[in-house]
């Protein structure tokens, strides 16, 4: 038996911000991670509220390797996804996970709800992709950065790398009170990165 450590370990994520999930479904993340050859670098901010922007988005294996954190870290984490995915027979293990529906005909509800999971609990984890599509957005969103501002976020960067197969966990990132502005400087920060479609970042 390998004495190699695992690439993805509970104790990448603060213990205030752990779920309650068992060692099957911790052991489940970490194996499916690991036998797709993934590794996670870094790990999730210690503070009492963390928004993490996860980018490039660019395909629904994001979806998968990101479902294997999850689980992996044992992370009590929400995530937004677009409220078409949530179709009978999927819409519990989504909800399960933290997944919380977002229709984009109506932005506002969506931050409302966010802000009452946040006023619920003590640590959260909020995930959210800026770019707010799989396809090529010219124009990112800026909601994140009122939702982290709104309810004392920190924001951590959040990378996939498809050709290093690595997530990348970053550091925090400032917001200068410009949105449009920190939303240039993020983008910069993740030309480092490809996603699996690299012509549609």
């Amino acid at each position: 038996m390998s004495g190699r450590q695992p690439s993805l370990q509970q104790e990448q994520c603060p213990e205030h911000l752990q779920a309650n999930r068992s060692a099957l479904t911790r052991w489940l993340g970490r194996t499916v991670f690991g036998l797709m050859g993934w590794k996670l670098e870094g790990s999730i901010a210690n503070a009492e509220r963390v928004l993490i922007a996860v980018a490039p988005h660019t395909s629904n294996w994001d979806a998968v390797v990101g479902f294997a954190v999850i689980l992996g870290l044992n992370v009590r984490l929400h995530f937004l996804g677009k409220h078409t995915v949530f179709i009978p027979g999927l819409s519990w293990f989504m909800r399960w996970l933290g997944g919380i529906p977002v229709n984009r005909q109506n932005p506002e509800g969506v931050i409302d709800y966010v802000n009452q999971i946040v006023e619920k609990n003590d640590g959260v984890v909020i995930a959210v992709a800026p770019e707010g599509t799989r396809k090529k957005a010219k124009k990112w969103k800026t909601g994140f950065l009122r939702i982290a501002k709104i309810n004392d976020c920190k924001i951590q960067l959040g990378a996939f790398d498809f050709p290093s197969k690595r997530v990348v966990l970053g550091g925090i990132f400032e917001p200068t009170g410009d949105n449009y502005a920190d939303i240039e400087t993020i983008k910069q920060w993740y030309r480092q990165y490809q996603g699996k479609f690299p012509d549609q970042f």
